[in-house]
């Protein structure tokens, strides 16, 4: 994942200035915590809901993707 550099913020800002994160949310999308090594990501919820959903057309493709590439062994299989 790409991270702007412009999203960054250190845990410490967070805790003093939490206003800070939700506005960095609402002009740039996404903010990014930082503490120590970790970073964690603030986002809105239905961002994070939209990139849990697989579309309907990524989920189809799969299954006819596999039966092209291995239709030889099922061939061999179904005999």
């Amino acid at each position: 994942m790409m991270v702007n550099t412009d999203n960054l913020i250190s845990i410490t800002d967070a805790n003093r200035n939490f206003s800070k994160v939700t506005r960095m949310v609402e002009e740039k999308g996404v903010a990014v915590i930082l503490k120590n090594n970790a970073r964690y990501i603030v986002m809105e919820f239905s961002r994070a809901e939209q990139l849990q959903e697989a579309p309907d057309e990524d989920v189809m493709s799969i299954p006819k993707r596999l039966i092209e590439q291995n239709r030889e062994a099922y061939k061999v299989l179904a005999q």
